[in-house]
């Protein structure tokens, strides 16, 4: 059944979608009989085809293409329409098609490709948008340990005008894994008639096509490389990225969690080219859900109705008790946020972080307490007129101060490190959201406290 199969019939199955049969008819044929099919095939379909199959038969069958149609197959493998045809696929079967092509073959893909065809083909790849092989260039140099430094550098100097860097030159076995990297400047003192493998300590640090990048940005800032090499799962060298590319990500990175800390979502685009419809739509949501929240506020306060009526002078201070537990909480949330970003602070040190925010918390409750006494105190010696019982009011407020501030500050620090620990992104635990909880727990803090303080005077 499986002998039969010609050109019409595939192309058939591809159009109808049918990529398990598919795959698991040409698994049954021997990889020429598969290259002479290729023959009949559009090359569109046959990039839909080798992505199909396993990485190992893949390799097998492009090494019995002509020249030509690998060179075809290849332009095939970063075609929009291959995108089209694999994307419309369900998700699930997608992800198990979508194997890493053979490092050779992603090697001379990556090379061939204009730049607009390698970012569509590092997308069929199978690598993840957030993935060091979104960023990898193919050009880079490399050279074999068998050769003297002398022709190295001979080798350098015939081809390296075209790559992106020549600070570090990768040596490569003779199927094209990676078994060292030399920096150019180590090159240029050694004597050119040296072997190569004499100089070689075989110890140099990869990154994996499949990382995040944010593991990336880690890399280049522990190793202080201008270029780190990337390999497949198998140590085949594929690509290198430079650090200009980090540095885009890392402005990304940033750029991304001050609009998430600022209750926007994600833009996708600078800010003047982002349109009038797409900005209200980024900010709506989270200004919608905040406003939600802060109804809420509204109902706490109905709930004190009649501590409000009773001592009207409670509520001139409400702004105040509000604002310094959402300014208190804003603050600790935005150091845990950057500190997390930076690894200062990991998930098993949430409590040392709770001891800590719990005695700034204190401290500086206890400051601005000290404050609003301080200003009531004067207030009423300058004239301003609290009632008889303003000590025991001065007293209320600052104690409600304190709690409210200890509370804030807690609340900021811990919800980056729940957010974390729950995978979701520790900088959507943004100042407004902090604010507008400690709002509402900020006015059961304080007139709580005057319940109990101000019982048999004001209340």
């Amino acid at each position: 059944m499986f002998g039969k199969l010609v050109g019409p019939d595939i192309a058939e199955m591809v159009q109808q979608r049918q990529f398990a049969q598919l795959r698991s008819a040409l698994l049954g044929l021997k990889p020429p009989t598969v290259a002479e099919i290729f023959e009949d095939l559009s090359p569109e379909d046959i990039g839909v085809i080798f992505r199909l199959l396993p990485r190992e038969f893949a390799a097998d069958i492009f090494e019995y293409l002509s020249f030509e149609n690998q060179e075809t197959l290849l332009h095939s493998l970063g075609n929009e329409q291959v995108a089209t045809v694999l994307n419309a696929m369900a998700p699930d079967d997608r992800t198990a098609l979508l194997e890493e092509l053979p490092g050779s073959i992603t090697k001379r893909l990556l090379a061939l490709l204009t730049p607009d065809e390698r970012k569509v083909a590092t997308e069929l790849l199978g690598y993840h948008p957030k993935s060091v092989g979104r960023l990898m260039t193919p050009e880079f140099v490399a050279v074999s340990p068998e050769w003297t430094v002398g022709q190295v550098m001979d080798h350098i100097r015939k081809v390296g005008r075209d790559k992106e860097t020549l600070n570090v030159i990768y040596v490569l076995d003779h199927k094209g894994y990676l078994i060292d990297d030399i920096r150019l400047r180590e090159l240029v003192l050694w004597d050119p008639q040296t072997p190569l493998s004499e100089k070689m300590n075989r110890e140099f640090i990869a990154l994996r096509a499949d990382q995040d990048q944010e593991e990336a940005v880690k890399a280049f800032k522990e190793y202080d490389r201008v270029a780190l090499p990337v390999v497949d799962s198998s140590g085949f060298l594929v690509g290198i990225v430079t650090v200009d590319d980090i540095l885009d990500i890392q402005e990304e990175e940033v750029t991304e969690d001050i609009q998430k800390m600022g209750a926007v979502e994600v833009l996708d685009a600078p800010y003047m080219a982002v349109g009038l419809p797409t900005m209200i739509r980024k900010r709506a949501g989270w200004l919608s859900i905040l406003f939600v929240g802060e109804m809420f506020t509204q109902t706490a306060m109905g709930k004190f109705q009649d501590e409000l009526e009773r001592a009207v002078v409670l509520s001139l201070f409400l702004p105040l008790i509000i604002s310094s537990g959402g300014n208190s909480g804003s603050q600790a949330s935005s150091l845990l946020v950057r500190a997390l970003a930076l690894g200062d602070v990991r998930l098993r040190d949430w409590w040392r972080v709770l001891v800590r925010e719990l005695t700034s918390g204190l401290a500086l409750g206890a400051v601005l307490g000290t404050i609003v006494l301080i200003r009531i105190l004067v207030w009423q010696a300058l004239g301003w007129d609290y009632g008889p019982h303003y000590m025991i009011l001065a007293l209320t407020v600052s104690f409600s101060v304190i709690g409210v501030v200890m509370y804030g500050t807690l609340m900021g620090a811990m919800l980056p490190l729940v957010l974390r620990r729950v995978g979701l992104d520790p900088a959507t635990s943004s100042a407004p959201f902090v604010a507008t909880l400690v709002d509402v727990t900020g006015i059961i803090i304080y007139f709580t406290i005057a319940a109990l303080m101000l019982r048999g005077t004001l209340l």
